[in-house]
């Protein structure tokens, strides 16, 4: 089993844990991801027990309990008055009642702690996929550079403008969902008269709502605002937005929303696009996970917990019919699509 070469495109939150996962299984996974250094991309990310899960199963305990932040409570309030609507326990509640924490975290905090158990002799930057073929024995994939590497199976964890899925299907055209997401990171120390508690806070109004909860221990407060837009930008979380543009869409919200954005800079605009879920997800030896499979919207808090629960169940199925991956393939797109496929409708 330890022979069992896999060659993951992709050197993501979806990429690195399927890499983790495997390994620990017996496989030999190499992460090859195009951007040339790892860059702290994202903001923060909401990691429910299903993901804590598979994450502490891998040995990431010590690393996230570091960084992260265990949110009290999620509450929703009104966005005039301030009013709470209603509060659902987490912090230890969570964990007793699923088994796992829930974790509020930088997305770069993540990944750096992924890339540091995956360890450099197994994750390769600056490395483009611009091709591959496969046949009975193998597949060979090569890169822009002009090298190949040869593996047992490739994965394709390369996200929302995925290589390998294009390769496998061609072109898919994004679906402008008509609404927008602001973010941004702010510095504890900016917002501390504001007393905010360590909950998931979500504010709703008329067509929009308004989401903030601290990430990083605690000294960065994390939000997202979301709302219509008529106009659509890049589907990219790095375009710049202006921050007296949302102040303007959330005037006359609560005080405290505006001392939220006040208190921003800088301000990014994510352009909310959606896609028709794939009939399927891969071929012989090749296979998506992720975002390059099921790309979502982000209101359930879920894109990159589903790429986790798919890394796991794609290990344990290799492991289970290593000798038939192509029947192991198959198996996880089976398991696997029924539920991504519910959470992205």
């Amino acid at each position: 089993m330890g022979t069992r070469r896999c060659i993951v495109i992709g050197g993501g939150i979806g990429g690195l844990t399927v890499a983790l996962a495997l390994r620990q299984l017996g496989f030999t996974p190499r992460v090859f991801e195009q951007a040339p250094q790892a860059e702290p991309l994202g903001a923060g990310i909401q990691l429910s027990p299903n993901a804590t899960r598979i994450l502490l199963h891998l040995g990431l305990g010590p690393a996230l309990r570091s960084v992260a932040v265990v949110p009290q409570a999620l509450e929703s309030r009104s966005f005039r008055s301030g009013q709470q609507i209603f509060a659902m326990p987490i912090g230890d509640r969570c964990a007793e009642v699923y088994g796992a924490p829930y974790y509020l975290a930088l997305r770069s905090d993540l990944h750096a702690a992924l890339a540091q158990a995956v360890g450099p002799q197994g994750y390769e930057l600056g490395s483009r996929c611009t091709g591959f073929s496969q046949d009975g024995t193998g597949v060979r994939v090569e890169f822009a550079d002009g090298r190949t590497e040869t593996g047992d199976l490739l994965i394709g964890a390369d996200g929302l403008h995925s290589t390998v899925r294009t390769l496998l299907f061609g072109a898919q055209e994004p679906r402008f969902s008509g609404q927008v997401a602001f973010r941004g990171l702010i510095p504890a120390e900016r917002v501390a008269g504001l007393a905010l508690p360590r909950n998931t806070t979500v504010w709703w109004g008329p067509g929009r709502h308004f989401v903030h909860y601290f990430v990083a221990g605690g000294r960065i407060l994390n939000f997202v605002a979301v709302g219509p837009c008529q106009q659509s930008s890049p589907e990219s979380w790095s375009v710049h937005g202006s921050r007296q543009e949302l102040l303007g869409d959330y005037a006359g919200w609560h005080p405290t929303v505006q001392a939220v954005i006040a208190a921003a800079e800088p301000v990014y605009k994510w352009a909310l696009h959606d896609r028709e879920p794939l009939s399927r997800w891969g071929s012989g030896r090749v296979t998506l996970l992720g975002d390059a499979a099921h790309p979502m919207l982000p209101f359930q808090a879920q894109g990159a917990a589903q790429a986790i629960e798919d890394a796991m169940v794609l290990a344990r199925c290799l492991a289970r019919d290593g000798a038939e991956i192509p029947r192991a393939i198959a198996a996880y797109e089976q398991l696997r699509q029924p539920r991504t496929r519910h959470l992205q409708a």
